[in-house]
């Protein structure tokens, strides 16, 4: 059965490409605006479950089965929810809230069955522990220019990892892509492994 990903992220590609899945990309353009009041869980949930839906809609009578395979992601710190960042500005702010503390990466996952299947949806959480950052710490990371288009303005697999002195729970959710929870939301609603790995 086909796999699609709605995203555009290279990350999640990535981390799908090498555990052996056959998927084709279908990214979407959905508002990811918080909500007032709405809970980072809620959040990525929703996000996640929209775009499943739109790249759904926007394949509707070009492919027989599928499944579609939504995910977004957000950090918690401090009951504060960091999405990307705006800029070079707003990247060093979410740097210096992060450093020296513990803060939470969420993401929504929702997988969907194409054209009358089943749906399953799940929150991920994985907790990070920051080793403490100083100015100059953070200046030289955002002249990388990594922190841009990542949720809370780093990236474990690069040369973000150096920050992180702890985890706990699942890695490649904080790369943005929980790939054993998903393996898992994927049988649930039918699919099953080609064998090709």
């Amino acid at each position: 059965m086909r796999l699609v990903l709605a995203s555009a992220s290279p990350r999640r590609a990535e981390i799908l490409r090498n555990a052996g899945f056959v998927f084709s990309v279908s990214p979407t353009d959905v508002d990811e605006t918080l909500l007032p009041r709405e809970a980072a869980g809620d959040f990525v949930q929703r996000l996640a479950t929209l775009k499943a839906h739109v790249a759904a809609e926007q394949m509707r009578g070009e492919i027989g089965q599928a499944i579609v395979i939504g995910a977004d992601t957000v950090v918690v710190v401090d009951g504060q929810t960091l999405g990307k960042p705006t800029g070079a500005e707003d990247a060093g702010r979410m740097l210096r809230l992060l450093s020296g503390q513990k803060h939470e990466v969420l993401t929504g996952l929702s997988v969907l069955s194409v054209p009358e299947g089943p749906e399953a949806h799940h929150v991920e959480s994985t907790r990070v522990t920051f080793v403490r950052l100083g100015d100059e710490d953070i200046d030289d990371y955002l002249a990388t220019g990594e922190p841009f288009g990542k949720a809370g303005a780093y990236a474990i697999q690069g040369v973000g990892g150096r920050f992180v002195s702890r985890i706990e729970g699942c890695y490649f959710n904080v790369m943005g892509l929980p790939l054993s929870r998903l393996w898992c939301l994927l049988r649930s609603v039918g699919w099953k492994d080609s064998g090709g790995y």
